[in-house]
């Protein structure tokens, strides 16, 4: 079973950048889609950015898109989140997620319920 521990978060003016890690134990790291999501007070948790497993292929949510970038690094069993020009609105939680299995659709890794295993996430908070 492959755990997730996120760190990086932490708090940043608006206009900061931050970098989020997401540590990955188990040998299956390297062969699973991974995925970013947040979770704002209130809020439902939300899509931010997905990465394939060679890291080749990502994808952002239209809110953080030329933003934030996702990269992965499968030799140290980590993911990455770096998240520049960060406006209040970033504000949340952060979890890193990964999949047991590839979807046909890049849409499909938008959705939370398909990923397998969670980080217990990281909170960011960005000040105006």
């Amino acid at each position: 079973q492959v755990q997730l521990v996120e760190s990086g978060g932490g708090l940043v003016q608006a206009g900061g950048s931050l970098r989020l890690s997401c540590a990955a134990s188990g040998r299956t790291f390297s062969n699973n889609d991974m995925g970013w999501f947040r979770q704002a007070p209130g809020n439902e948790r939300e899509f931010v950015a997905t990465i394939d497993k060679s890291g080749s292929s990502t994808y952002y949510a239209d809110s953080v898109e030329g933003r934030f970038t996702v990269s992965r690094d499968n030799a140290k069993n980590t993911l990455y989140l770096q998240m520049n020009n960060l406006k209040p609105e970033d504000t949340a939680v952060y979890y890193c997620a990964g999949t047991l299995r590839p979807y046909p659709s890049a849409a499909d890794y938008y959705i939370g319920g398909n990923y397998h295993y969670w980080g217990q996430g990281t909170q960011v908070t960005v000040s105006s």
